[in-house]
């Protein structure tokens, strides 16, 4: 027999870890903080990758649904010099293996594969203890509490909990991205639209850069990234969204005005986004009835593989339970053994929210390391 499931977090990793146990017949409630799956914005584009992410979503029987939102001509990609200069223009010639889809668009879908009900709303997790024998129980903010033999954090970067395994918390990488949205971009932004292209834009230069994607309806999706201390933002008001603007444009002096049109054009405030990880190769021994997955185990950069890990976690650790009933600890060590060198393999930059920036952000660190070497 299967254990009822019990998985905090309603994200990509939650959500895949969820629909793979329904497909095998396994009893699942997912408990999420937030109040509705429309609740907050779930950010840009996430670039889906073949060896993972769409294993995930196979796996979850989802492979359809999963190209009825991809976005075409999205793979595209060019690499501009901050004087504007045309470093790389790579066009999506349809046979790359990692297609752009809308994350809140692929969240719907993995929440309209599951029952009515699976997902718990309005469910914030205030702590978690052990009780022995394998059992859990998690206390929510309004007083109310569960009880489980089988718990899963999928709860990412702040995880509830990670403490019953894990000491281990974020710390700040020593960047951000503040990040912005030009709509309308190719008629009211031209000069930007242009030089963003079909899919995705990089400008390195060593400690700042300028990251860009064009997403559904015509919109420019802007992170700018800086190497900066946290107390150098804290003394930015970003209530003040002229001021904060202006600010950061500052540090882009004398780069070409279609990339800082990205940051002075804005049609919405500033947002900062500063970048924390866990421990490179983040680890715990094996704790019975409870684990975690994507960010709550292995917060980590955005490299594009955030997302297509959380999902592969899920998927992986959905698999490894429908292969051993009755048998949880079995399928909880032959998940983990499997995970951690997994994650561990992956290059690190920052964390939080994986904001869309995929795994085209290694080419720019090559260019940056030539800017860098050739002192340009």
């Amino acid at each position: 027999m299967h254990l009822p499931v019990t998985i905090i977090g309603a994200g990509l990793g939650g959500l895949a870890l969820a629909r793979v146990l329904h497909v095998h017949g396994i009893p699942v409630t997912v408990y999420e903080a937030e109040s509705s799956p429309t609740a907050r914005a779930q950010g840009g584009m996430l670039d889906i990758h073949d060896y993972n992410g769409q294993l995930a979503l196979e796996a979850a029987g989802l492979t359809e649904q999963f190209h009825a939102i991809v976005l075409e001509g999205r793979q595209a990609m060019r690499v501009l010099d901050p004087d504007g200069t045309v470093l790389l223009d790579k066009a999506d010639d349809g046979t790359g293996g990692r297609p752009e889809v809308q994350r809140a668009e692929l969240r719907q879908i993995l929440l309209d594969s599951l029952p009515a009900g699976t997902v718990r709303w309005g469910r914030k997790v205030s702590g978690t203890r052990a009780l022995g024998s394998g059992r859990h129980e998690v206390t929510f903010a309004d007083g109310s509490t569960v009880v489980t033999r089988l718990l899963v954090g999928a709860d990412g970067a702040w995880s509830r909990v990670r403490p019953l395994l894990s000491a281990a918390t974020p710390e700040y990488t020593g960047t951000s991205f503040v990040e912005t949205y030009l709509f309308h971009a190719d008629t009211r932004h031209p000069a930007a639209a242009k030089a963003v292209g079909g899919g995705m834009l990089i400008a390195p230069s060593p400690g700042r850069e300028i990251f860009a994607h064009r997403e559904s309806g015509d919109t420019l999706h802007a992170y700018v990234a800086l190497t900066r201390p946290q107390d150098w933002f804290a003394a930015i008001d970003f209530t003040d969204a002229a001021a904060a603007t202006a600010r950061i444009a500052r540090e882009f002096d004398g780069w070409a005005p279609e990339l800082t049109a990205l940051i002075t054009d804005g049609d919405t405030a500033p947002v900062l986004r500063p970048h924390y990880a866990l421990p490179t190769g983040h680890r715990w021994d094996r704790v019975p009835g409870v684990t975690l997955l994507g960010d709550a185990a292995h917060l980590a950069g955005p490299n594009g593989e955030g997302a297509n890990l959380a999902m592969y976690d899920g998927a992986e650790l959905g698999k490894a339970l429908a292969a051993h009933p009755g048998d949880v600890e079995a399928a909880l060590t032959e998940y983990e053994q499997a995970m951690f060198p997994r994650s561990a393999g992956v290059a690190t930059f920052d964390g939080g929210e994986d904001p869309g920036i995929d795994s085209e952000y290694n080419t720019a660190q090559g260019l940056i390391d030539m800017i860098t070497e050739t002192g340009r």
